[in-house]
């Protein structure tokens, strides 16, 4: 598995026309920690009663991407996953490829990396997605306590 976790208490407003089925899908990814595809959401909400088209998931999940509320990563097979972002600032993730947890992190080398080959080639206004994909310890050493 190629994602990871999220966490998440409160259910933040969703942006667009606020409907039970956007609320629906907020509140699900309020209750999971790993990045889950619009798919295994859209099975969770079905699987508890609520009646939200697949459709409405994945704009959801974008409208909820584009104003930041959730983090998004591609899967090795180039799948998007989401999760609720628990830091608001910009991180990264270290992924674990076995269960799909997740960590964010602070990464202040690559972000003066990426300044400077930016700089170094005349760019401006650069954006950028590191994403660090291993196995947690766990999943490493499944017999450890």
């Amino acid at each position: 598995m190629t994602t990871a976790p999220l966490g998440g208490s409160n259910t933040a407003p969703v942006r667009g026309r606020s409907t039970r089925q956007r609320a629906a899908v907020a509140a699900a990814l309020d209750e999971v920690d790993e990045f889950r595809s619009a798919q295994e959401l859209h099975d969770m909400l079905k699987h508890r009663g609520d009646s939200v088209g697949l459709t409405t998931v994945y704009r959801t999940l974008q409208s909820l991407a584009d104003a930041g509320e959730v983090d998004v990563l591609r899967t090795s097979d180039g799948e998007s996953v989401y999760r609720r972002c628990s830091s608001g600032d910009h991180h990264h993730h270290l992924v674990c490829r076995v269960c799909g947890k997740a960590v964010e992190v602070e990464g202040p080398a690559v972000e003066k990396w990426a300044e400077s080959i930016a700089a170094a080639h005349g760019y401006v206004n650069v954006a950028h997605t590191v994403e660090i994909f291993g196995t947690c310890a766990p999943c490493a050493n499944p017999g450890a306590s």
